[in-house]
Order: structure tokens, then sequence, then C-alpha cells
């Protein structure tokens, strides 16, 4: 079988295999003999694997996005003025029924000085941090949209059917009402009167006939527990905008014209700033950037039919940091 060779566009490179306690490194380029080492994932084994491609003057690395575990590897090398490229699993598939973690790190490299490889968007460390921020904030308020369903459950297994009467059973008048259910167990007419509003479309009477179920100690006690968990998370949630606001503080007049586009409000502006960063010269054109936060689905067509393209879900989807 004929040998095909590429011309080399990365002089000296390395491709790395990355495994959670364990990296497989392979080096080659001109000047230099090919080599492949294993390295453990502390950061003692890190550093000395960055230290050996300093040593034999490699420019280049390569690893693919498996998990989180190239992370570290990155935040090691990558300050150390190396290039690192986070590539595509897809992209790299080896040759099938050949695959160990020294055949994987060996044909990185091989591509990687072909030029063969196309490196994913990985942003700056500054917006990374501010990313990992507002995604935990908005696990927090996913959290307390949970526990406000698991209140509507407590309340409908105890035939209290505020939620029928109610448009918001974590409004201020569900809230208050829950209050004397959870201290008396029962809602009186009087204490209706003192929470109504003329915003509510339900009469007075409703709402009465609502509140009264048969609430037990049980339910009370589990009432209470979530809504105290509501509460720490709320606490929590406070304390990641008050952060968040003070990381983006430089950049308050980019973040005041987004504002202007109907719809978005500072939290949101926040999370798209977080996602795609500011930055713009980091995509090519519009459809780049449509396609890279997953909102421009394919277009698959063959002899004449078009298929349904699935939607990108958190398991399908490409990792980008």
């Amino acid at each position: 079988m004929e040998t095909v060779t590429f011309e080399q566009v990365v002089i000296r490179g390395c491709g790395i295999d990355v495994h959670k306690k364990l990296l497989v490194a392979t080096i080659s380029g001109e000047g230099i003999k090919t080599e492949t080492r294993e390295f453990g994932t502390v950061t003692r084994s890190l550093t000395e694997l960055k230290d050996w491609l300093l040593k034999n003057g490699v420019t280049h690395v390569a690893m693919e996005s498996t998990g989180v575990y190239w992370k570290p590897v990155y935040h090691i090398l990558e300050p150390s003025g190396l290039t690192v490229w986070i590539v595509n699993a897809r992209h790299v598939k080896n040759v099938p029924e050949h695959k160990t973690d020294k055949q994987d790190s060996r044909w990185l490299c091989k591509l990687l000085l072909a030029g063969l490889l196309k490196p994913s968007y990985i942003p700056a460390r500054e917006q990374r941090e501010v990313r990992d921020l507002t995604r935990y904030r908005q696990k927090l308020i996913q959290d307390v949209a949970s526990n406000k369903n698991r209140i509507i459950r407590i309340l409908e297994d105890c035939n209290v059917k505020l939620s029928s009467v109610l448009s918001d059973t974590g409004g201020v008048t569900a809230t208050r009402l829950i209050d004397k259910l959870c201290d008396e167990k029962t809602v009186t007419m009087a204490d209706i009167d003192e929470v109504y509003t003329k915003k509510i479309e339900a009469s007075k009477e409703e709402i009465f006939e609502a509140c009264n179920g048969s609430i037990t100690d049980h339910h009370i006690y589990l009432l209470g527990t979530i809504r105290e968990n509501n509460r720490h998370i709320e606490s929590l949630i406070q304390d990641l905008d008050d952060k968040i606001k003070d990381v983006l503080a430089p950049y308050d007049n980019a973040l005041e014209r987004l504002r202007e586009i109907p719809g978005l409000n500072r939290k949101s502006v926040e999370d798209l700033i977080a996602e795609i960063g500011l930055d713009m010269n980091v995509f090519p054109s519009e459809k780049h950037l449509c396609s890279w936060v997953d909102v421009s689905p394919g277009n698959n067509e063959s002899a004449g039919k078009k298929k349904v393209v699935a939607l990108p879900t958190e398991t399908n989807k490409p990792k980008q940091s």
C-alpha cells in the first residue's frame, strides 16, 4: 500500500491523549526524535510535562476535549507560551480496531504537524471565570424553581388549592397565606382580607375555600424545610449577583448598550457576555457565531428528502469550555 505524506505545517508538536489519572504525550517534528511518554495528572506531573515540551522546543500542543480533564492540562501549558489546541474528538477519530492511548497521542501529533486539526475556541481566563459564576447562578435559580414546584405538590397533597386561585404561588400573597398555614394550620377570612389585592382575579371566598385543606405536622415540616432552603439559595444568588457585577464593572458601558436591546435585562446581558464575550473578532461571521451557540440547525438532505436534524443537547453538543 502506498504511503501518503502530508506537508509539515507545524515544526515541532505534541499530541496528548488525556484521561482522569493518566495522560499520554507524543512529540515529533524537525530536529527531534519521535517519543511517547506517560504522565500523571497531578500538578507536579503536569509541570514535568511542560518542562519536557519546552526542553524539546515544542511550540504546539493538541489534545481532545475529554470532559473536564483537559482543563488542568490547559491551565498549566497555556501560560508557558505554548500554543494549546483543544480539538473535537469527532474530528480526530483514529483508525478502527487500532485504538490505544499511545496510538491516539501519536495520531494527534501527526494530524497536528500536518495542519489537519482545527482548534476549538477557548475564551480568555477572565471570561471563563465569569462563565463559571453565571452558570452556577443559573443552576441555583433552577433549584429555586424546583423547590417552588415541590411546595405546590405538598400543598396539593394536603388539598390546599392555592395554585388554582393564585397565578404565582411564590408571590407575596401566597407566601403570607402559606406562613399562616404553617403557623396555625388554618386560614381565616380576616387573614385573607389582610393580603387580598385588586390584582387577584379569584374572589376572597374562592381563596378561603382553596386554603381549607387537611394540613398535618408532616406537611408543615416539609414546607418549612423547603422554604428555608430556598431562602438560603436566594441569599447565594444575591451574593453571585454582586460578585458578577463587580467582575463586569469595567464593562458597564457595553452592558448598558446591550440592555437597550428589547427583552434583555441585566442578568440576560451578563449571561450573554459570559458565554460569547465582547470580542467578536474570534468569530469570522455572524453565521459562525450562531453555529457556535447551537442556534443554526444543519441541513441534511438526501435524494430530495430533508431529514430531521436533532437540536443539540447537553449530552451531544461539542464541549466548548
